[in-house]
């Protein structure tokens, strides 16, 4: 394990210098603490888990101190925001501190966000909020704990620092990782201001850097299209599957790697509805629920439109092509893995639909349900779970076909099904009035629920003992949280 002072930086991108970054100096925070911590982002980087209580350590991710070898840049990208191209955007309140690379020989990006203003600020002020920073952190480890692809969160820094949104509130930072921080909207935003050298040396920075294996095949930049088509179209569907709502599907926020990336009115589905609009900002419901697929196909296709200097039209169509079918065997396997179902057959996506249709019709808990189906034997769990139904009837019909199927499904004994299927369906996640009650004591200096919360969805799989409240539908309030861009 190593110290904060013994990190190895290696700072590639900065390297490509200021065509692509804007060199700027973190701004400190008031009087930094530390409010969260997580040991697994820390083992990324072969960190001790007990420097995050050490002052340094609140004083270099509050903006205070700096190594010597970190190189602090702002990102400059732009992107399609809500539909609408946006010709420059970048780090408006984030800093690539530098890359860090750990005994393994893995590079992780140090992304400081909230460090205050840079050249791509615009109108706002640099800084994040306590609340938002606290959101993105457990949104980051607890998707990563679903096995849900996701950039990382080390830290958050509190402060005392004062920030005005709608009201006055307290700035921090959150620091995330990732092994890179490049986004569709960087390739677009050297594709539309004609800069064709400062294209290609992106592109071959991100294949040389992220897509090796690739580099000796006859099209390179083909072949890492088509990996990064498969790797958007298998998060989404883990998305889709969990019932995770990302809110702001802008070209800006999605990630070269095929992470989940950029959190911000995020939400998990509390009862299953797939129109679910999590952004209340996203008046006309562009990235609600049910439009992540197509919008996944539509960012997919702006960076293809940027990637037309290297491959060829018909190529990237074609590649693009294979989104929606990449999309719907992950999305099934998956399904059908929460299911209890080992094996496959052609009705199977039917038998997922139907459920889906009843749930959507009675405001069914999309997590327990599933949780509670492989409690006991299919036909004991359906007879208990009939009860969350309007449409008895319908979902006796459904639970007809269910136990039949799972009856021609295999020979596993039922303790095997039951821990065949709780090891896919998590018993907690982050529900939004979880993360409410968590900031709101934050909020008043008590850091232990966020902590607390943190650890229990770094184990969402596994029943906790003296964690049942975490595990409870929300109260009415909330499932009518207003969760906005700013928060």
């Amino acid at each position: 394990m190593k110290a904060l002072d013994e990190l190895t930086f290696d700072n590639r991108f900065a390297r490509l210098g200021d065509a692509f970054s804007t060199h700027v100096l973190p701004e400190p925070l008031d009087e930094p603490r530390l409010v969260v911590a997580s040991p697994a982002a820390m083992a990324l980087l072969d960190l001790d888990p007990a420097v995050a209580e050490t002052p340094v350590f609140a004083e270099l991710f509050g903006g205070h101190k700096l190594w010597a070898e970190a190189e602090p840049r702002a990102m400059v990208y732009s992107g399609h925001q809500f539909g609408g191209y946006t010709p420059q955007l970048g780090d408006g309140r984030g800093l690539l501190l530098g890359e860090v690379y750990n005994a393994a020989g893995e590079h992780w990006d140090l992304h400081l966000k909230g460090a205050g203003q840079t050249p791509y600020s615009r109108m706002g002020d640099g800084r994040a909020v306590l609340r938002s920073s606290i959101r993105e952190f457990l949104a980051s480890e607890a998707l990563h704990a679903l096995g849900i692809p996701s950039s990382r969160a080390l830290c958050v820094i509190g402060s005392s620092t004062p920030v005005w949104r709608e009201k006055q509130e307290r700035g921090a930072m959150v620091l995330r990782l990732a092994n890179s921080h490049i986004r569709f909207g960087h390739f677009e935003y050297f594709y539309y201001t004609k800069k064709p050298e400062q294209q290609a040396e992106l592109a071959e920075h991100v294949l040389k850097l992220h897509y090796p294996e690739y580099r000796e095949q006859p099209e390179p930049y083909l072949a890492m299209f088509r990996e990064i088509v498969e790797r958007n179209a298998e998060m989404i569907a883990k998305w889709q599957a969990y019932g995770f709502c990302h809110g702001v599907m802008n070209t800006d926020n999605m990630s070269i790697l095929g992470i989940t990336f950029d959190f911000g009115p995020f939400a998990f589905l509390d009862d299953f509805d797939a129109h679910f609009i999590c952004n209340h900002s996203d008046h006309d419901g562009r990235y609600s629920f049910s439009n992540q697929v197509p919008i996944g196909q539509w960012n997919l296709s702006a960076l293809a439109q940027a990637l037309t200097p290297f491959i060829s039209v018909d190529a990237l169509k074609e590649t693009l092509g294979l989104y929606l079918p990449l999309y719907q065997a992950h999305y099934l396997d998956l399904m059908r893995r929460r299911l209890g179902l080992t094996t496959a057959e052609d009705d199977d996506q039917k038998l997922v639909e139907r459920l889906l249709k009843l749930m959507q019709n009675s405001g069914v808990d999309y997590t327990l349900f599933f949780r509670r189906l492989g409690d006991e034997p299919a036909a004991l769990a359906v007879t208990r779970l009939r009860d969350d139904f309007v449409d008895r009837a319908g979902f006796d019909a459904w639970a007809e076909l269910y136990t039949a199927r799972i009856a021609r499904d295999g020979d596993d004994t039922e303790a095997q099904r039951r821990a065949r299927m709780h090891a896919v369906n998590p018993l907690y996640i982050l529900r939004n009035y979880l993360a409410q009650n968590a900031i709101t004591a934050a909020e008043s200096g008590d850091y232990s629920e966020v902590r607390r919360l943190h650890e229990v969805l770094s184990k969402p799989f596994e029943e906790q003992a003296g964690m049942g409240q975490y595990a409870q539908r929300p109260p009415d309030w909330g499932k009518h949280l207003e969760i906005s861009c700013s928060s």
